[in-house]
């Protein structure tokens, strides 16, 4: 299957080796979609020497197929960026999937964005006129981080390079559209995230708190 990572902290640990260039840059501001790239951050900052903290994204799943995205969200300055891709919405609705169940799965995670919006901190970080270095543990359908880059980009980054372990290629190829991308593994084959680490539990809310919390100055 080619390269494993043994958990997120190694993988943030092999992540920041690939890139050296941020190391101590105070015009950087690093970023982990929360939940399962705030570790991966932590990682990458403590090795680079910057302080971290998260971006909120939400993965709109079509129903019946949660893990294909036909769309994503990301919470930014008090407001959420809603990002679709219409030509796979367009085909699951010719395929019987009901506009209001689609309606419903947004409904519900714009609820959990908010919700996590009013537990977490290390969400404010400043990015105008900066570089925004967004991590993430894995890149399946890159939906989730197209959406923490229109947010951090309409937040006034200056530039965006978006940054994981593992992704696919199809991800990378939509995301170089838009900003820079690094993935130290691309493989041919891409099945999920999760099978590219030995261990990759869930991350609770109160460990990605606690992490962010341990970041802050």
């Amino acid at each position: 299957m080619g390269m494993v990572f043994e958990d997120r902290d190694e993988a943030g640990k092999r992540l920041a080796a690939a890139l050296p260039q941020f190391r101590e840059r105070p015009d950087t501001v690093l970023l982990g979609l929360a939940r399962g790239g705030i570790p991966v951050a932590a990682a990458v900052a403590n090795v680079l020497h910057l302080p971290f903290g998260a971006v909120l994204v939400r993965k709109l799943g079509i129903p019946g197929h949660d893990e294909t995205a036909y769309g994503a969200l990301a919470y930014s300055e008090g407001r959420i960026v809603r990002l679709l891709n219409r030509p796979l919405v367009a085909r699951v609705l010719e395929n019987g999937v009901r506009q209001a169940w689609l309606d419903e799965v947004e409904s519900r995670e714009r609820d959990e964005l908010l919700r996590r919006a009013d537990k977490y901190p290390g969400i404010n970080h400043e990015v105008r006129g900066k570089t925004a270095l967004l991590v993430d543990d894995g890149l399946a359908t890159g939906a989730t981080m197209r959406a923490a880059v229109e947010a951090v980009r309409s937040a006034g980054a200056a530039s965006v390079v978006a940054a994981a372990p593992v992704g696919s290629i199809e991800a990378e190829k939509s995301l170089s559209r838009v900003c820079d991308v690094l993935c130290l593994h691309l493989p041919g084959k891409f099945r999920a995230v999760g099978s590219f680490y030995r261990h990759f539990d869930q991350l609770t809310d109160d460990e990605a708190i606690g992490l962010l919390r341990g970041a802050q100055p």
